[in-house]
């Protein structure tokens, strides 16, 4: 991003902060999406982790420019590869964020730990993946996490992520106005 935009951002995040309206969303990636733009190109794209991650948070910030300064949304962003700190994170989420945008990657088809770690927190958790599963080799066809999300998302690559986030923003501002 160029300098402009990046402390456009900040100055607005400032008045955010200042103001103390805004929803914070984190958006979860589990194992191996640090290598995205090296592992299995013909699958995952050429895009790495940081520039997706810079894509969505320029998403973030042109749905904001439209949107109430009272109702912005700050996008945080955290990867890891480890299935403990990946719980962890999911049970601090209802302290931290009004919701999650969460890619389990390989956890998607096996880890009860995760699924239960979503189930057990009152945050929405909208999962999401780069490939579309569904299409993949038969063990990656299922995932755990699909009950316990509000939703799924897959198949479009970054654009999976801006269609998560507007599915979890609407769901939060639905949420409000109750």
């Amino acid at each position: 991003m160029d300098g402009a935009k990046d402390a456009a951002r900040i100055n607005r995040r400032k008045t955010i902060d200042q103001k103390g309206h805004f929803m914070k969303i984190l958006v979860l990636n589990g194992p191996n999406l640090n290598l995205l733009g090296r592992r299995e190109p013909e699958i995952y794209g050429s895009q790495t982790l940081d520039a997706l991650n810079r894509e969505v948070a320029g998403y973030v910030d042109e749905r904001n420019e439209v949107r109430n300064l009272d109702n912005q949304v700050d996008v945080q962003f955290f990867q890891s590869n480890h299935e403990g700190v990946l719980i962890d994170t999911i049970q601090n989420s209802p302290r931290a964020y009004q919701g999650v945008i969460y890619n389990p990657a390989g956890h998607s088809h096996y880890s009860i730990a995760l699924r239960d770690a979503i189930a057990a927190v009152e945050t929405p958790f909208v999962e999401v993946h780069l490939s579309d599963i569904s299409t993949r080799e038969e063990f990656r066809r299922h995932s755990v996490m699909t009950d316990v999300c509000i939703g799924r998302f897959m198949g479009k690559g970054a654009a999976s992520y801006c269609e998560a986030l507007d599915h979890l923003i609407d769901y939060l501002d639905s949420r409000q106005e109750d």
